[in-house]
């Protein structure tokens, strides 16, 4: 196929937020769905065969076409240099922390480094070692390390990696004493090491059934293997569907088996996926007999646990949803399970409990009312608990590097607070600043910005939580420019949590606003499932309910306003403009599910099936269908600006799901506002490279603030 370079031929016309379009072409077909007697065409089928050359060319003229189109906008290399060299002002940055064989094992990011280092240090006092550094490893290749996990005696640490944001890569072992990469690979690899055996005999990892990120069969059938420490022997799978056919696997579930040295005589395996509720099995591992394992149910659906389980002397403490919507903590013990009457640890309060985590003699909880956080401990010795007093309010985050100590982390930060990681003492209940946590010195211009907490009455009376960030002189004269975000997807909440990003353009007029919609976790279980598979609406009319009190209330308008949605947020997004196009004038759909009716037919699709529904089940297909935004352009509409991003090396959202968005806006739509695919090849679902990050993200708020008038940001 002769390829033409449309972006030479185009004569730009440029206005402020429109030009005449000329898009590279995009063909269309016959091709139409039937499931369940209701017909559903997909004229851009032929895009998700990605290796096809045809496919492969067409991306590679939208993505030219978007860069020449961008290289007209002023302000974009300006906003990522901004940031480049406010991230520059950071301390070094440290992620990852093990102690573990009187070793600290960790990834630290120096603020001129775009990835980040693995590092140990013998004791606090101890001389920091480079492992580890990704940007040498492999000549000519752009590493990130993707996870580390270092064996009980310290004496190993297992290394995952992948390239260039594409989160599938290789496991590497090092031999600490001698800081040497060890000759074997492990691969296709997911996240590095899942745990190792408490005698450390070996690890745990899992492996995926292929490298390729465009194959459905990407996410299925995924195995742990057991890897014995002499890496001369093969690795042996340990459990999955294969392994374990008396388990009810799912080809698309993710078994992870893992142990922990707390019951070092037991190996526990979990279902994992995007449900929430944990589907969990326990096994006595008798290494002398070499006995086969035989697998017990720890946990099931009907449990209602969610988030992480912990034990303790055969105890075994959980998150519960069953009548307590903001959850509760509870304990039964391993020889008699029995979740139904389990032992109440911490009641169910008026804020939702986040999460939990144990050290040697606490549990430590955290509690949240949708803004600020509290924090309480229990203790596993008197059985009483306590309320911790904190040095500052906002979001707790907590991590335990050593599980022997009575001792955790606790990082802090909120909407203008940049985060601060605190080494908290249980028995004295003191706080000292971490040895990994670096004050910065961001501008002053940050300190003038005010945080503003709303809700916000939805279509159907329901309050939604709506956070605000702007400069304290703005007017409320429906002049201002204001990005809004959200998700609204697993339970997950959008947490307050300092980003420079966000306060650079909060400094620069523009009004920040995060929905907390329903399909997150703010307001417990209950909200989460009020935006889930067919109460799936909620999500985006939220969305929208908060975008038109924003306009009524003066702090924008229409003509102003921009909306974003990143992964499952491109559910909210791709939905909020095709039901609402007249509420906004650009949008942009971030690495985004944007074709709902197609996602589990794409390599991460099965799995999410349990959240968004699948095909299958004529009710959960017709809410499908009203995720789906593709599905909803309506041909003439006038529609607001649309910027698609797809990473190229995305395993979670394959690029086709954008870019039939983008696609189908560039034939539909009535108005000369852009429609616009931009390709990441250096990219996935994201990366750890911080410059390509800036960019990328410097791409997509300018698009947004060129659309909607900013000054800064208009055709040069």
């Amino acid at each position: 196929m002769k390829r033409i370079h449309f972006f030479t031929a185009i004569s730009f016309l440029f206005s402020s937020v429109g030009f005449s379009q000329s898009y590279p072409p995009t063909k269309t077909g016959n091709e139409v769905d039937v499931f369940h007697g209701v017909s559903y065409p997909d004229p851009l089928r032929w895009i998700e065969d990605m290796k096809n050359p045809e496919v492969e060319l067409w991306f590679k003229n939208q993505a030219e076409y978007t860069n020449q189109v961008f290289s007209k906008v002023n302000g974009i290399e300006a906003l990522a240099k901004e940031w480049g060299d406010l991230s520059l002002i950071q301390q070094e940055k440290y992620k990852d922390i093990y102690f573990r064989g009187g070793i600290y094992f960790y990834k630290k990011t120096l603020p001129n480094e775009s990835v980040g280092k693995i590092y140990m240090r013998k004791g606090k006092d101890g001389n920091e070692e480079l492992l580890f550094d990704p940007a040498t490893f492999i000549t000519g290749k752009m590493l990130s390390v993707t996870a580390i996990k270092p064996s009980f005696d310290g004496k190993y640490l297992g290394i995952g990696y992948a390239e260039m944001g594409a989160e599938i890569g290789s496991l590497i072992i090092v031999d600490v004493e001698k800081i040497k990469v060890l000759p074997q690979k492990f691969e296709p690899n997911y996240n590095g090491i899942s745990e190792w055996m408490p005698d450390n005999s070996g690890f745990l990892w899992p492996k995926l059934a292929t490298s390729d990120m465009t194959s459905p069969e990407l996410f299925m059938n995924l195995k742990t293997m057991f890897q014995s420490i002499d890496l001369t022997k093969p690795s042996e799978d340990f459990f999955s569907k294969a392994k374990n056919p008396e388990l009810p696997i799912d080809a698309s579930d993710f078994p992870v088996a893992f142990a922990t040295d707390d019951m070092p005589n037991y190996v526990f395996g979990g279902l994992f996926s995007v449900q929430n509720e944990l589907r969990t099995f326990y096994a006595l591992n008798d290494s002398k007999t070499k006995k086969s394992l035989t697998w017990k149910v720890l946990s099931e659906v009907k449990d209602g646990l969610v988030g992480t389980i912990e034990f303790h002397q055969g105890k075994v403490f959980a998150i519960s949803t069953k009548g307590s919507p903001n959850l509760k903590l509870i304990s039964t013990s391993l020889e008699n399970l029995d979740w139904d009457n389990a032992e109440i640890i911490m009641p169910e309060r008026k804020e939702t409990l986040q999460e939990f985590v144990k050290c040697n003699d606490y549990l430590v909880v955290v509690y949240s009312d949708g803004i600020n956080c509290s924090l309480h401990k229990y203790s596993l010795i008197t059985k009483k608990v306590e309320k911790i007093e904190t040095p500052l309010s906002g979001t707790y985050t907590l991590s335990v590097v050593d599980r022997k100590k009575n001792e955790i982390m606790v990082k802090i930060t909120s909407w203008n607070k940049a985060p601060t990681a605190y080494d908290l003492d249980l028995d004295k209940n003191t706080f000292k600043q971490s040895m990994f946590s670096k004050p910065s010195n961001y501008p002053k211009a940050f300190d003038e910005l005010v945080v503003e907490e709303v809700e916000v009455k939805g279509h159907d009376g329901v309050m939604i939580p709506l956070s605000l960030i702007y400069k304290k002189d703005i007017k409320k004269d429906g002049q201002n420019v204001c990005v809004m975000e959200a998700y609204g997807a697993y339970g997950m909440s959008s947490k307050p949590s300092f980003d420079f990003m966000y306060n650079t353009l909060a400094t620069k007029g523009v009004i920040i606003a995060i929905p907390h919609v329903r399909g997150g976790g703010e307001k417990g279980y209950e909200w989460y499932m009020g935006g889930y598979k067919s109460t799936k609406p909620n999500t985006w009319k939220d969305f929208i309910s908060c975008g038109e009190w924003l306009i009524q209330n003066g702090y924008t308008s229409p003509a102003k306003l921009g909306g974003m949605g990143t992964s499952a947020g491109g559910i909210l997004i791709t939905r909020a403009i095709t039901e609402r196009p007249d509420l906004f004038a650009a949008a942009v759909c971030n690495v985004g599910i944007s074709n709902a009716l197609r996602m589990e037919f794409s390599p991460n699709g099965a799995n999410n099936t349990k959240e968004f529904g699948t095909t299958n089940d004529p009710t959960e297909c017709k809410a499908l269908y009203e995720m789906d935004g593709v599905a909803h352009i309506i041909k003439g509409e006038k529609y607001p600006a649309v910027l698609c991003v797809a990473g190229w090396n995305d395993p979670r959202v394959i690029p086709w799901q954008p870019a039939k968005f983008a696609a189908m806006m560039q034939l539909n739509t009535a108005t000369t506002k852009p429609a616009l695919l931009k390709v990441n090849y250096d990219n996935g679902h994201f990366t750890e490279d911080k410059n390509v990050t800036y960019l990328d993200f410097a791409h997509q708020f300018g698009f947004v603030l060129w659309q909607c008038g900013h000054p800064d940001f208009q055709v040069k």
